[in-house]
């Protein structure tokens, strides 16, 4: 595909490397020369400097035969006025990165579709609700699902008392028929494992498994995981994110917000109804203990710096707070976070980028994760009629190496893939792929 991206920061950025590995042709516009400079060291990225609202530079750099046009700077208005133009001028399909949630609303969303955007894309949204999912569950680090929940990701860390410790994927089976699940990768020491059977669980691993929902709690207590209520929660951080979180969870949890701005906290108390805002500082240990943090089930940590966030979920982790959650920017942080004890990271530029990601695949893609610290994607597709990924059992079509099928739903009913399963037209396929696999999986299922 011909992509042109329009982005001033970190967004763009991250977009178009995913994207490039893909083997599309990627053009970014920005006015920003320190920028662009950064972005002329990437390979297989064409960087351009000018202003992505002017006509001349659109024509310029062939937006009339673009088949995607993005426009995610920090500025709202750049990128709906950016996305319009595109459009106008012949781009066939148009995203806009917007922060005013009331966009979102469908019938507002129908006025920028005559505008000629397609799809808006909020980052604080998606952040806040990958966070209200993450406290609507617990046990697991993270569960995503698939089709409607006919099958989930879980994501997990082996603890010592685990059944699976020190065991091959094989030994497992064997020990436990019952337990019917898919490993999909292994992340240890900051090195992504496309699991064989062979390969041995150690304590302190993270796993990706594919688990059929009903299954999960059972997965779960054989992995050594407990699961507990969440019912009191701490915010840190009363920008977009924290505010989302806490306006989607404040009428069913108990929670409390503190933010270092006055004037913000104020707005805040209008905004929030059920939540108690409290003026102060997220890493002050005598203000955390006043607030009664050793009672808390869990700690989100969203305030605008990742080295803040990291250090209060690293406080009240040592407090004795059960799910800790902190808000990184910085992608190279989230590693070294999740293995100094931080449960959970979550990182608007992956979300944002694999959300728009499925908007540029040729296959039926239903749905992207992006994984924190993990350079990979897991990916719903739907099976197409002569499409190869039918053609044969799933042990005989020969994927590409760095990719593994976790399972496929069919008529609404999940199965974990195993190598004589046969997958039929229409199905929904859950694929695990390293960025270097992502096009040769795409091919099995055009």
């Amino acid at each position: 595909m011909n992509i042109i991206i329009a982005g001033d920061g970190e967004v763009g950025l991250h977009l178009a490397k995913l994207l490039s590995s893909e083997n599309h042709n990627i053009t970014i516009i920005d006015p920003h020369t320190d920028f662009i400079k950064l972005v002329e060291n990437e390979n297989n990225i064409l960087a351009v400097t000018g202003d992505p609202t002017n006509i001349s530079v659109l024509r310029e750099n062939d937006v009339k035969r673009t088949d995607l046009f993005v426009a995610v700077v920090h500025e709202e208005k750049t990128n709906i006025l950016s996305a319009s133009l595109a459009k106008q001028l012949g781009a066939k399909k148009t995203i806009a990165r917007i922060t005013n949630p009331e966009y979102l609303i469908p019938q507002n969303t129908a006025y920028f579709n005559s505008f000629g955007i397609n799809h808006l894309v909020c980052p604080e949204n998606l952040a806040a609700d990958e966070i209200v999912s993450l406290l609507n569950q617990s046990g697991a680090i993270e569960i995503f699902d698939f089709s409607q929940g006919q099958l989930s990701l879980v994501l997990i860390k082996i603890p010592n008392e685990s059944d699976f410790t020190d065991k091959s994927i094989d030994e497992i089976n064997i020990l436990q028929p019952e337990l019917i699940f898919r490993i999909v990768a292994m992340h240890r020491k900051m090195t992504t494992i496309i699991p064989k059977g062979t390969d041995i669980m150690l304590e302190g691993d993270f796993v990706y498994a594919v688990v059929k929902k009903s299954d999960i709690d059972e997965f779960l207590a054989h992995a050594g995981i407990k699961k507990f209520p969440i019912h009191n929660v701490m915010v840190i951080g009363g920008g977009r994110v924290g505010q989302k979180t806490a306006l989607r969870i404040e009428k069913e949890m108990s929670i409390k917000l503190i933010e270092l701005d006055r004037a913000k906290g104020r707005k805040l108390t209008a905004i929030l109804q059920d939540t108690l805002v409290i003026h102060g500082d997220g890493r002050d240990i005598q203000l955390l203990e006043q607030e009664d943090i050793r009672h808390m089930d869990a700690f989100v940590a969203v305030t605008a710096s990742s080295e803040t966030n990291i250090l209060a979920c690293l406080m009240a982790k040592r407090m004795g707070v059960k799910r800790v959650i902190a808000l990184i920017d910085n992608v190279d942080f989230i590693d070294v976070a999740q293995n100094i004890g931080i449960d959970i990271t979550i990182n608007k530029k992956l979300i944002t980028a694999g959300h728009i990601a499925q908007f540029t695949m040729k296959a039926r893609v239903l749905s992207v994760k992006c994984l924190y610290g993990v350079d990979a994607e897991v990916m719903e597709f739907q099976a197409m009629p002569k499409s190869r990924v039918t053609k044969r059992p799933i042990r005989d079509l020969g994927l590409p190496d760095g990719s593994i099928i976790g399972g496929v739903v069919r008529n609404k009913v999940g199965f974990i893939a195993t190598g004589g399963f046969q997958i039929e037209p229409d199905d929904n396929v859950v694929v695990f792929a390293l960025p270097s696999a992502y096009q040769k999986v795409q091919k099995l299922f055009n």
